[in-house]
């Protein structure tokens, strides 16, 4: 693993003072921005948090229910939010990443907050943009649904294609409440050099549901992502869905541990990742403290990785209860020949061959997927078919 930088220094910043309308966002900014699907029409969304750089860019909220702020803002009107939920999930002495997000002395980032029974139609989007090269985000987000609320929300990371070097430190804890659901869609997109640390805690109460999807569309040189969650009502369920493209010079780490701690708890934990060069490590671990089910399991595909590109599958698992039925597995291969010459034989080119081959292996077991995330697979594939 490459070693994490404490900060690179911020040359330049943002010089936008005022928040704008989703519809005034600039060209090449909304350009970066729909890369990982979030898109500047207002009808297609409920809510949208805009970061550009260090400075919140746009921030509206259409449902009634739903309220999005400014960390900063959340913190300054609400005083339970830092009593309760700020760095109660994270510890903001975890490590040097965790400590430079602790040290800003205004904390950037977003609040999102479903009422009790509120149930968002609509996607939520939110987006954490490096506009400039060689700087430093820190980041510090809360999501919070009430009992029965339900979420959909679509984080797209990214970098413009001329930023090659910056630091993306992120802290984001999530609390559902009872009966409550929140699917979370992150996408990424970053520069060849960018270093990217998320540290995410998330707690789910009696009968709630976290699903978690992570998909890498560019990525950076160097992910370690290795988020936490506790399970710690009755009926619980979590289901972490990781779709990650591997190219040359990149160092990714993907995981994460999961807390089965109470009875009729469930957590799925499924890697999809290919690598055309790099080192792409998949992991994950599952904890079962009470009569529980869960299975993880890691496959990866080699598309041409090169001298010292690869891929390592370490799945875990740990019980401390005797009704815990887990299970997992693990599957590292390559595209047969015969599959390629098949499609070939049909009318295809090769690459659109390897590209289709490609798209049928990371879809393969993953339901659900919505617009956003299954136009970013395309795209995997697409990269991928050409060995990029």
């Amino acid at each position: 693993m490459k070693k994490t930088r404490s900060a690179i220094d911020n040359q330049t910043t943002n010089t936008e003072t005022d928040l704008i309308p989703l519809n005034q966002v600039d060209e090449t900014d909304a350009a970066a921005l729909a890369e990982v699907g979030v898109i500047v029409d207002a009808r297609q969304r409920s809510g949208t948090y805009i970061q550009r750089d260090h400075k919140p860019l746009c921030i509206m909220a259409q449902n009634e229910g739903l309220e999005l702020l400014p960390i900063a803002q959340a913190l300054e009107m609400y005083p339970w939010v830092r009593e309760n939920y700020y760095w109660n999930l994270v510890s903001p002495n975890q490590d040097e990443i965790t400590q430079h997000c602790a040290a800003q002395k205004v904390p950037q980032g977003f609040f999102i907050r479903v009422k009790k029974g509120v149930k968002i139609d609509k996607p939520c989007q939110a987006s954490l943009y490096m506009a400039h090269t060689n700087i430093t985000q820190a980041i510090h987000n809360i999501i919070i649904l009430e009992e029965g609320a339900e979420l959909h929300l679509i984080t797209g990371c990214v970098s413009q294609h001329q930023v090659h070097t910056g630091l993306h430190y992120a802290v984001s804890e999530h609390y559902i409440g009872k009966h409550a659901t929140l699917t979370s869609t992150m996408i990424h997109s970053w520069g060849p050099e960018v270093i990217v640390r998320p540290h995410a805690g998330t707690s789910v109460e009696e009968g709630g549901t976290f699903v978690n999807n992570y998909v890498s569309l560019r990525p950076a040189g160097d992910i370690l992502s290795r988020p936490t969650t506790w399970l710690n009502g009755k009926g619980a369920s979590a289901k972490y869905f990781t779709v990650i493209l591997g190219s040359k010079g990149s160092e990714i780490t993907t995981g994460g541990d999961v807390y089965l701690n109470a009875e009729g708890t469930s957590a799925e934990i499924a890697h999809r990742g290919v690598c055309t060069g790099g080192h792409l490590n998949q992991e994950g671990l599952l904890i079962g403290n009470a009569p529980c089910r869960a299975h993880v399991d890691c496959a990866g595909m080699l598309v041409d990785p090169g001298v010292d590109g690869y891929i390592e599958s370490i799945p875990g698992l740990r019980a401390t209860h005797p009704d815990a039925r887990m299970s997992h597995e693990a599957s590292i291969g390559k595209i047969a020949p015969e599959e390629v010459e098949y499609l070939q034989s049909r009318g295809i080119e090769e690459r659109e061959a390897i590209s289709m081959i490609i798209r049928g292996f990371l879809d393969a077991d993953i339901e659900g997927l919505g617009p956003e995330l299954d136009a970013r697979i395309a795209e995997i594939a697409e990269l991928a078919g050409h060995g990029e």
